[in-house]
């Protein structure tokens, strides 16, 4: 196999198309290739009367496919090497390990632990994707909160109920190997070709599912509504784990533990830190949900070319760095989504993005984010970052109007340091209600100071961002985990052998991809213990 990349095609491509534009690459005749698979296709927008897409394509040719590379001078054209997942191949374990945590870390963790015949026992505070799904639509409407199920907490992870991206930074191999576990259980299969793939909300509910059976199908055992309360160690290791499930307290013996608790894990950071595990505040960021209409987004990102279907609705990825030091940027952008209810304690309000897999609702939705440190924290605890969210969110609900409902502000009000009295054009999505309100009532000053002057910057790099109309949603505050369990070069914490802290939470991972990746290393380095040597 050959491999083409940098391909440009025009948005009304066909097949043949692109086959006869491989084959002008390595100058053969189109007749002489026998297959054609796209490796990678994105969107180039960069020249707004000219947007296209740009591909890489793998071929297998019937003639020689090394005569043809050694005659081809050209740096776009190399060998393909197809990826291959190996599994460790390991004697049983003693005991069986137990995975704290059912978001995309614990899910492919245990997934790689029972491939591996080691029966891995799964517990998750949370429901099940169905039944937590439930909940969440029962909170989005107004009624009540389930303080265990909800947007962070339950089957799947907080990634369950945001677009399910899978764009990541990571350049670890292991990512190819969770697109295709995400394809084999029920995912669309463009994700293992689109340069910004995404699942969608809806479709990802499924796969998880998927997931969890797949688990339990390999002798896996999976537990909801199950918390951990203790942790028990000898010598340095840890034994046995102590967790709750319906008011009945258990012991589990085992001497393998990942820990994937996931960023909102308030109490369990609590409980590890209390339990003497070494931990340190990280930095993270806090801000607002900023929602546009689509269609504007898609007017600024692909010109004339904004309604045509086989682009979709337009995303986009900005940051600006300020005189400050401070850095603003926009995380996790829903095209065609929703702001939705993410709180997890009572009498606070966390937003959070959401889109289905048709990405079509009216509005587009991102975080606007802006980075905070330890410096600006209360105290030197670990754990004063979780006080610094906890304070905004708190304040965020009393913004709201003290019934969950959420505060929200138009952009160009924002700018001028005053409180909206209506709404322009964009109406806000975040369904269990608002209130009009300004970013000051709940945000630290450094905060609205910084995005008053970062929103007319990123309008620089796309117009419209900074349009009067569009609207604005607090408070968004777990972007990624206030703390770090720090572990060693084995992957186990420092302060206990046999205990794995894992993905996002445990402050080693941004988003579904890298979080899953990194169950993945700590699956294997428990598997490393036992690994078969030929």
């Amino acid at each position: 196999m050959i491999r083409l990349n940098d391909i440009r095609m025009p948005l009304d491509y066909n097949d043949d198309m692109l086959k006869a534009a491989a084959a002008k690459m390595i100058s053969v005749d189109k007749k002489k290739i026998k297959s054609l698979s796209v490796y990678r296709r994105s969107i180039d927008a960069r020249k707004k009367d000219n947007v296209c897409f740009n591909f890489s394509v793998d071929v297998a040719l019937s003639a020689d496919e090394g005569n043809v590379l050694r005659r081809c001078k050209n740096s776009k054209v190399s060998a393909a090497e197809k990826y291959y997942y190996e599994m460790p191949q390991s004697e049983p374990l003693a005991l069986r390990p137990v995975v704290v945590g059912a978001g995309p870390a614990g899910l492919f963790a245990s997934l790689i632990l029972a491939k591996a015949g080691q029966m891995p026992i799964l517990i998750e505070r949370g429901k099940s994707v169905e039944q937590r799904t439930h909940d969440v639509e029962v909170f989005g409407s107004g009624g009540r909160l389930d303080t265990e199920s909800n947007v962070q907490f339950g089957e799947g992870g907080a990634g369950t109920f945001s677009d399910g991206k899978l764009n990541t930074g990571t350049k670890d191999i292991r990512s190819r190997k969770v697109l295709e576990e995400f394809v084999s259980h029920g995912a669309p299969e463009d994700i293992l070709i689109n340069a910004k793939p995404h699942i969608g909300t809806d479709k990802l509910k499924i796969t998880v599912k998927n997931i969890r059976d797949d688990i339990i199908k390999m002798g896996g055992e999976v537990r909801f509504e199950t918390k951990l309360t203790g942790i028990r160690s000898r010598n340095g290791s840890v034994y046995a784990l102590e967790v709750e499930s319906g008011g009945s307290v258990e012991t589990i013996e085992t001497d393998n533990v990942i820990l994937a608790i996931g960023h909102s894990a308030r109490d369990t950071f609590k409980l590890l830190y209390d339990g003497g595990f070494a931990m340190q505040a990280k930095p993270f960021s806090v801000g607002v949900r900023i929602e546009h209409l689509q269609e504007n987004i898609n007017k600024a990102q692909f010109g004339k070319f904004y309604n045509n279907k086989r682009l979709g609705a337009a995303d986009y990825k900005l940051n600006v760095h300020l005189k400050s030091g401070r850095g603003v940027y926009t995380f996790c952008m829903c095209p065609g989504g929703s702001v939705v209810a993410a709180a997890s304690e009572e009498n606070t309000v966390v937003t959070n993005g959401m889109s289905e897999y048709a990405r079509d609702k009216t509005n587009a939705n991102s975080a606007v984010l802006v980075g905070v440190n330890p410096d600006d924290f209360s105290d030197n605890s670990p754990l004063a970052g979780v006080e610094f969210q906890r304070k905004i969110e708190r304040a965020a609900f009393v913004a709201g109007g003290e019934n969950y409902g959420a505060p929200v502000q138009r952009v160009g009000d924002l700018i001028k340091g005053r409180k909206s009295k209506c709404l322009g054009e964009v109406k806000p999505s975040y369904t269990p209600g608002y209130r009009l309100s300004e970013v000051s009532e709940y945000l630290p000053e450094f905060v609205c100071d910084s995005l008053r002057e970062a929103i007319p910057l990123l309008d620089r790099r796309l117009s419209g961002f900074a349009n009067g109309d569009a609207v604005v949603t607090g408070a968004e505050t777990r972007s990624s985990s206030p703390v770090r369990i720090l572990r060693g070069d084995s992957m186990e914490a420092v302060s206990m052998q046999g205990v794995y802290p894992c993905g996002e939470g445990a402050g080693y991972a941004g988003g579904i991809v890298s979080a899953a990746v990194d169950g993945i290393k700590c699956a294997e380095a428990i598997l490393m213990k036992t690994m078969v040597r030929n």
